[in-house]
């Protein structure tokens, strides 16, 4: 073999690859022949090579990831600056991200995730708000957290959860996962009456689904650990 992977046997029926951490991960049916593996693995290559470069990329603009004063910070679409302030507080006044003086970068990067958290708090609230009304449906909560690959979710008691990053979304894609996610409340699946849910509200949520791609593909060589 000319790739080097793990393997990992479970109750499943086909042969997977993934890309993980920089390495491969091979996951396969209990009594699956190794040989054939291998060979699966093989006629995989190129595409396992081209996804280990894009993955070493991403790794290494992510450990150069870094933020300063003066640098911009993205909010519902648009940027806008970082700033030093002489007063010891934090938070966002609609032009700036302003922050204490002399604080170093990893600092800096957490005082903007605990300003996102903040903003995300009232703004995806306020949408749910607005949209609840709308598609007739009564949320249990609406919760931040810190997920790194779930912009939402709804739980079965109908409490809705986004993830702090969402806030840098644009305002059209941030009200396709309030939709999304509103949606669920009525059906806890993905099926063509869930969409016909969706698209009942936003037609063009194929585009705005679109659009979060195009940021999710930002956010992976950004580390906001």
């Amino acid at each position: 073999m000319s790739i080097a992977y793990s393997l990992t046997r479970s109750k499943r029926k086909t042969v997977g690859i993934y890309i993980r951490c920089g390495g491969v991960e091979v996951r396969a049916p209990l009594k699956y022949p190794r040989s054939e593996i291998d060979k699966f693995v093989s006629s995989k290559e190129k595409w396992i090579r081209d996804n280990l470069a894009k993955s070493q990329f991403q790794a290494e603009k992510k450990s150069a990831f870094t933020l300063n004063y003066g640098d911009m910070a993205l909010y519902r679409g648009g940027c806008y600056p970082i700033e030093a302030r002489a007063k010891n507080r934090i938070g966002f006044d609609d032009t700036v991200f302003y922050l204490p003086q002399n604080l170093q970068p990893e600092q800096i990067k957490t005082a903007i995730v605990q300003i996102y958290r903040m903003l995300a708090k009232r703004d995806l609230s306020s949408k749910v708000l607005e949209y609840a009304k709308l598609m007739g449906v009564t949320p249990a909560a609406v919760k931040i957290n810190g997920a790194k690959t779930r912009w939402g979710s709804c739980s079965t008691h109908k409490s809705i959860n986004f993830s702090w990053r969402l806030i840098m979304a644009d305002d059209d894609v941030i009200d396709y996962v309030a939709v999304h996610e509103l949606a669920h409340i009525t059906e806890m699946n993905h099926s063509q009456k869930f969409w016909a849910i969706v698209e009942q509200i936003l037609p063009d949520y194929k585009e705005r689904r679109a659009k979060l791609k195009e940021l999710q593909r930002r956010l992976a060589v950004e580390d906001w650990e």
